[in-house]
């Protein structure tokens, strides 16, 4: 079956089903046509795939669990005991909030040294808050793509440059220069327009998008 018949019958998008490929959660035959031909156990591995991210459990340890890495009871366990330390932290946040309305605490009275000092004793004793120092992949990827494309770009440039300044020196055919230096104009246009969507899958994000199933 196609790709259109797998997404009617999992729910999952066409952008979703593509990105569990790529992260190996997925493998699928192709024809001879060099389609894609899905078939009954790549929808059941759909499913199983919407299932365990519905439960909130990560790619890496859904790899696990279709490699043989890691039978389902170990994964399960593991990942309640994580929602157990999950729970426990968001009690805990309930209960500082709580205390700060019945103390009509203000921006302006709030003590935020305290209120750290007490959740940083309470991360001692296993409860599980919002990591402030987690890393922004997207503002990562972001990054390295446009990096990437200023390299190229760059790069391009000077080569149109480095045409220029040799037919100063030795002029050639305007009609073969213009050919030469629309060679890397068009590799230009060509890195920005990829730069142009690659932004665009980022800010859409197949993890994020991924991580709603």
């Amino acid at each position: 079956m196609k790709i259109k018949q797998v997404e009617e019958l999992v729910g999952i998008t066409k952008k979703n089903i593509r990105f569990y490929e790529e992260q190996g959660l997925l493998k699928v035959e192709r024809a001879e046509n060099g389609y894609r031909e899905y078939h009954q156990e790549d929808v059941a591995r759909l499913q199983k795939i919407k299932l365990f991210r519905k439960m909130d459990i990560s790619i890496e340890e859904m790899r696990a669990l279709f490699e043989n890495r890691k039978s389902l009871q170990i994964c399960l366990d593991q990942h309640l005991r994580e929602l157990e330390h999950r729970k426990e932290g968001i009690t805990k946040m309930q209960d500082i909030c709580e205390r700060l309305i019945l103390e009509h605490r203000s921006l302006e009275t709030l003590n935020a040294e305290e209120c750290l000092e007490e959740m940083e004793q309470m991360e001692k004793e296993g409860a599980k808050f919002m990591n402030v120092n987690k890393t922004d992949v997207r503002r990562k990827k972001r990054t390295g793509a446009i990096v990437g494309a200023i390299v190229m770009v760059a790069l391009m440039v000077f080569t149109i440059v480095l045409m220029l300044w040799g037919n100063s020196q030795d002029p050639i055919p305007l009609g073969l220069l213009l050919l030469l230096i629309a060679i890397p104009v068009v590799i230009i246009i060509g890195t920005l327009a990829a730069l142009a969507g690659r932004m665009k899958e980022i800010e859409g994000g197949e993890e994020d998008e991924a991580s709603k199933y």
